[in-house]
């Protein structure tokens, strides 16, 4: 028997960043996104833990590790763990998510990994253990199980449901040269030595919980956008390019390199997208928002 769970990419709406904490993280306020690019995982029975990986044309596969440090591999032996069993599985990624773009394609591929395996082999893992085990996984793992919108704090993995009633549409620019996090987040201590503890926006929340277009163009943000774009000035290119092809707003996915365009609809979108490809950034697409969390989409 196998189990095929599909996961979505995740995008920051808001990104508000803290002071360094004593264990090196940094807390944050965030609100996450779910849209639509999905990596599906595929999981079976095996006598010892293996991964393989495939994907889309424009995933850069040799990035993704094919060994026990891969997190879907993690996340299994960590639900066994939980349940106190002693049982292997064979992994197999099909990856549409760009990697090391900042949109979460290894934290949705481990929580894909828990659901599948979960309903493989009929554990009945409260939701509560599952996000609790995603969370020990990394910060945008609970996100990629919940899905739709939501809140995140702490490192990102406290996360709380947040009413989306918009139906969004973004084009997502990917870049094929990645981008440090941790350099990102060094960045920005040193541009921000007084950083204050972060909030959500109200603004934001009005806006996603009315489906209000231009509060939620007024409203987005990213504290890491300027430390990115302080590190990478060939970004500041894509920003100018799509204020200039008409998105409504411009803003850096996570710690990116990724940038993401809010559109009017699934036309303006495409059009978008066009004009994007056309200036040269080869890897765009069009996605709604918000999509589900982790589901499963076969069982075989």
């Amino acid at each position: 028997m196998t189990v095929t769970v599909r996961a979505a990419a995740k995008i920051n709406l808001h990104l508000g960043v803290g002071p360094v904490r004593a264990d090196g993280f940094h807390p944050l306020a965030t609100v996450y996104q779910a849209v639509g690019l999905y990596d599906d995982v595929l999981v079976a029975d095996a006598e010892e833990w293996v991964v393989t990986v495939t994907g889309e044309a424009h995933v850069a596969l040799a990035e993704v590790p094919q060994d026990g440090s891969n997190i879907a591999i993690r996340a299994g032996r960590a639900l066994a763990a939980h349940h106190s069993i002693d049982r292997a599985a064979r992994i197999e990624i099909h990856k549409g998510i760009p990697v090391a773009g900042g949109l979460a394609g290894g934290s949705a591929d481990a929580a894909a990994t828990l659901l599948a395996l979960d309903r493989l082999w009929s554990l009945g893992t409260t939701d509560e253990d599952l996000l609790r085990i995603a969370g020990e996984l990394g910060s945008d793992v609970p996100f990629a199980l919940l899905g739709g919108a939501a809140a995140g704090h702490g490192r990102g993995e406290l996360v709380e449901p947040l009413e989306d009633h918009g139906a969004w549409w973004w084009v997502v620019v990917g870049n094929a040269v990645g981008l440090s996090t941790p350099a990102v987040y060094r960045h920005f201590d040193e541009l921000t030595p007084a950083a204050t503890d972060p909030v959500i926006p109200d603004s934001l929340v009005e806006a996603l919980r009315n489906g209000d277009l231009e509060l939620l163009a007024a409203s987005v943000g990213n504290d890491l956008q300027e430390p990115a774009l302080d590190l990478r000035a060939d970004l500041r290119r894509t920003f100018a390019d799509g204020a200039e092809a008409g998105a409504l707003a411009t803003l850096l996915s996570g710690s990116g390199p990724t940038v993401l365009l809010l559109c009017r609809d699934a036309a303006h979108a495409r059009e978008i997208a066009g004009a994007m490809q056309a200036a040269g950034h080869e890897h765009c697409w069009a996605v709604p928002a918000p999509v589900a969390g982790a589901h499963v989409v076969s069982y075989d």
